[in-house]
């Protein structure tokens, strides 16, 4: 039966999935309707999402052995149910004014469907398309980056004609709905099955290997444990620590903060929301291919001299396409981070135990949902204001920088020693 699925109907079903758990990334457009209506400070609003986002870091970080032990379908369809359990619990826990009940459904048994949901596709897909492994992942982080750009208008409409806890009901069956329908479909290849294409795909690859003549090659072959004995584990750590930092913490208020700098309306706020998942997605590709040509290190440096140069700018511009651009750069790095980081881990590690130390590496995400959002809700509800938050991550970022930097050279320094003579 595996045999005659199809593989593009099996992406769809991956996307399908990404895209409901991706809605995480538009909860912003909550905040002010639960703050006005409920009363509780941003602070407690935000702390829902941290959650979210740590639960979703740490089961990404840790459940891979689950995942491939029980397989996608099975996987996904676990991860459907514990986000749309989430979401429908979250709309009860607003409707019975329960801000306790609020975090338990949607921060930690959300979190757990969407650190679930967020891996079980992947790595089928990626078996799917073996001619096409850029493609395959692309369209699965394109859709978890873009789920945001579906529901921030949504639910926006949605608490405008009905109410809060009913918009949450309303996604929550429309989620569970949509990753249902994907995780019945999705399946990974009968054993030995490949494209019809592969055989001609593999001689082009042979040609391009003997015309270019030129391979780096990864800078060493290390276990998950060796890994954690480096320097360049640790750079790379702090690195995605801070990148993802500092999207995450304009995902966190990104509706009010435009509101507050900028003066627009919260519909017009919503919608740029919404938008900021298109470029989260397209970052995701599009990064991830350049990264190709201009090497992954110099990469993370782009990253970082963009959004240090966006994070001075922001608070100073009131202007809102301007405000906009400046906020859409900086997501196609938060993206674009995600999408590198396989590739880079192999480029300093090898793919020896790549998926161990990808793992590693993705408690950094889980560490930055806690401290982005958290430091940003702190400084607002201290000053009124954004403007300190801003100067701690500009702070952040040139540090990350320097990180970067400090990568180039230790990359330099071991290959200059693996060329000397023994």
């Amino acid at each position: 039966m595996q045999a005659h699925r199809n593989r593009w109907l099996i992406a769809v079903s991956a996307i399908a999935i990404h895209l409901s758990i991706g809605s995480v990334y538009a909860y912003s457009v909550y905040q002010n309707p639960l703050n006005e209506s409920l009363g509780w400070d941003i602070g407690l609003v935000t702390f829902a999402f941290t959650t979210a986002i740590f639960f979703l870091g740490m089961t990404a970080a840790f459940m891979g052995k689950f995942v491939e032990r029980n397989g996608p379908s099975r996987s996904s369809l676990i991860a459907a149910i514990l986000f749309g359990t989430g979401t429908l619990g979250a709309g009860l826990g607003v409707q019975l004014e329960s801000f306790p009940m609020f975090v338990l459904f949607y921060g930690v048994i959300g979190g757990f469907g969407l650190g679930i949901g967020y891996i079980s596709p992947v790595a089928t897909l990626v078996r799917w398309f073996p001619d096409r492994r850029g493609l395959a992942t692309g369209m699965a982080v394109l859709g978890f980056g873009a789920g945001s750009l579906i529901t921030s208008p949504v639910a926006e409409w949605l608490m405008g004609m009905i109410s809060i806890p009913a918009t949450f009901y309303t996604l929550g069956v429309a989620y569970l709905i949509l990753m249902i329908a994907g995780s019945s479909y999705i399946s990974p290849p009968p054993k030995g099955w490949e494209p019809a294409n592969m055989q001609k795909v593999r001689e082009k690859r042979k040609e391009k290997e003997k015309k270019t003549k030129v391979k780096q090659g990864d800078l060493a072959q290390l276990e998950a444990r060796e890994s954690l004995k480096t320097f360049r584990f640790y750079l790379l750590w702090g690195m995605m620590f801070i990148n993802i930092s500092a999207g995450i913490m304009l995902l966190a208020v990104a509706s009010n903060m435009t509101q507050a700098i900028t003066g627009v309306g919260s519909a017009t706020a919503a919608t740029i929301v919404g938008v900021m998942g298109f470029f989260n997605g397209l970052g995701r590709i599009g990064w991830a291919g350049a990264s190709d040509y201009i090497g992954r290190t110099n990469t993370y440096i782009i990253f970082f001299v963009l959004q240090l140069i966006a994070f001075i700018l922001l608070p100073l511009t009131t202007n809102v396409v301007i405000f906009a651009i400046l906020l859409y750069i900086i997501m196609t790095c938060y993206g674009g981070g995600f999408a590198c980081l396989p590739a880079y881990i192999g480029d300093l590690f090898g793919t020896k135990q790549l998926g161990a130390i990808h793992g590693y590496t993705l408690t950094a995400w889980a560490m930055a949902g806690v401290f982005g959002p958290t430091a940003v809700s702190t400084i607002v509800e201290l000053t009124d204001d954004f403007t300190a938050a801003f100067v701690l991550f500009i702070f952040l970022l040139a540090l990350a920088l320097l990180m970067a930097i400090l990568m180039h050279f230790n990359i330099k320094k071991i290959r200059r020693q693996q060329e000397e003579p023994s």
